[in-house]
């Protein structure tokens, strides 16, 4: 092996001299040499010629004449809204990235699918967290005893797609993909080197033996997917469990989906004998309503899912020289901005108050027509007055304080209907008999704020 002798190199010109300056005498910048080693480049200039020379020019054919693949091979996880979120149900061959809060209930939920499955077909469970005592104890406890559903502990990566490959099974669970390694890398499990190829290696094998892969991933404390983003760009499917783990409902949506749409939602609620669907969501969020001030019911969309939610306002007076905000299902950012524009352009005074905002059953709101509802919310806490409770609202309320459309509105004033609301407080583009048109905030304020 040739010897490796030290250059420096400068970033700008790729002039190189045998010494490190602070100017590069080739083309006049400062500060943009840098050490090099002359062998290391030698040798990957010889891997590019290499891979030149043993490349090869790739068959290719009209695509016309491309057979489509067959995507009716879908499994039914059990939960109907859970299928209408994967894209109608697990494809065959798939890979899905399954992340969630630790103690959410990813384990419970995919036992049960495993179980809906395993009525038909082969699934294996594969825990590298677990001992099959404590597996076996979750099952038992979900009824999960199909002679189709098998188990194993392992942690090798290597053993793991082998097992896939194998096409013995057609829907596979790993539990988790930071708990695995590969004998060829030195690295402890979790680090990016191993995450990384091990969900090489394991994507391989799916699609070669057309099996249906779930992979758990562990979040950050800030709810992102820990290690590396590459991950998610590899596998077909990523799903995010949110919502809170200690009660409330819980929701699955698709982030990435390459089957399916990314904006269904289902809803899940935690109980003795594990996940269930939420049929009603609305009827369940408002049973234990009651109308005082700073309550309001919001009109919101979960995906394409219309969901009636109540949203509460606490104001109170600052005890200290710095108002307190916080939020719960609300981002907080939004809410700062909300309160500027609601003093601003109307009459209330608010930076003397302490301000808390609710979305009462855990959800977390993303909608952008949750505005008015918040905005309404802080004024009716403020002035102590209430909306009537036979209103709904809805609609995103701009810097100018002006309230402006919705997202499908149709859908929330159906919903409305439905749970025997009268009228619905919402921007005045929208024409139906059930709105009660708005243009601005501070109209809103004074007419409907009693």
């Amino acid at each position: 092996m040739a010897k490796a002798k030290t250059q420096f190199v400068c970033q700008e010109c790729g002039a190189t001299t045998s010494k490190w300056v602070g100017k590069c005498p080739n083309c006049g910048e400062w500060n943009t040499i840098v050490e090099s080693l002359e062998t290391q480049e030698t040798e990957e200039r010889t891997a590019i010629a290499r891979g030149k020379a043993s490349g090869k020019t790739l068959e290719y054919v009209n695509i016309k004449s491309i057979i489509p693949s067959d995507d009716s091979e879908r499994l039914e996880t059990g939960f109907p809204d859970l299928n209408v979120v994967f894209g109608g149900g697990v494809l065959l061959g798939s890979v899905t990235l399954l992340t969630g809060q630790p103690g959410i209930g990813k384990s419970t939920l995919l036992m049960q699918v495993c179980s809906a499955i395993a009525k038909t077909r082969p699934v294996l469970y594969i825990s590298g967290e677990e001992s099959a005592g404590q597996v076996k104890l979750r099952a038992e406890r979900l009824g999960a005893n199909e002679e189709k559903l098998c188990f194993v502990s392992s942690t090798s990566g290597n053993d793991i797609a082998k097992t896939i490959e194998s096409g013995e099974f057609d829907f596979v669970v790993i539990d988790s993909i930071q708990t695995l390694s590969l004998a060829e890398i030195a690295s402890a499990p979790g680090g990016v080197s191993q995450v990384t190829n091990c969900g090489n290696l394991i994507i391989r094998a799916a699609k070669a033996s057309n099996t249906a892969v779930v992979i758990v991933g562990h979040v950050t404390k800030d709810g992102t997917l820990a290690g590396p983003k590459v991950l998610e760009h590899l596998v077909d499917v990523v799903v995010n469990f949110e919502g809170d783990r200690y009660g409330g409902f819980k929701t699955v949506r698709a982030i990435k989906n390459r089957f399916g749409s990314t904006s269904e939602v289902a809803i899940f609620e935690m109980d003795g004998t594990g996940l269930r669907e939420v049929v009603n969501p609305s009827a369940a969020l408002l049973a234990e309503r009651q109308n005082v001030d700073g309550s309001i019911i919001l009109a919101t969309l979960e995906g394409t899912r219309p969901i009636l939610v109540e949203v509460q306002a606490l104001v109170t007076k600052s005890n200290f020289g710095y108002p307190k905000r916080a939020a719960s299902g609300f981002d907080i950012n939004r809410l700062n901005l909300l309160i500027a524009v609601v003093e601003r352009r109307t009459k209330l005074k608010l930076d003397d108050k302490d301000i808390f905002i609710n979305i009462v059953g855990g959800l977390r709101i993303q909608d952008s027509a949750a505005d008015l509802a918040v905005c309404l919310a802080i004024a009716s806490a403020v002035s102590g007055r209430k909306l009537s409770e036979e209103y709904v609202v809805f609609g995103e309320v701009g810097l100018g304080g002006e309230v402006r459309s919705a997202f499908r509105p149709d859908q929330r004033i159906a919903e409305a209907k439905k749970l025997g609301f009268t009228h619905a407080i919402a921007p005045a583009t929208i024409k139906d008999k059930f709105v009660i048109p708005v243009r601005d905030l501070r109209k809103a304020l004074i007419d409907y704020v009693k």
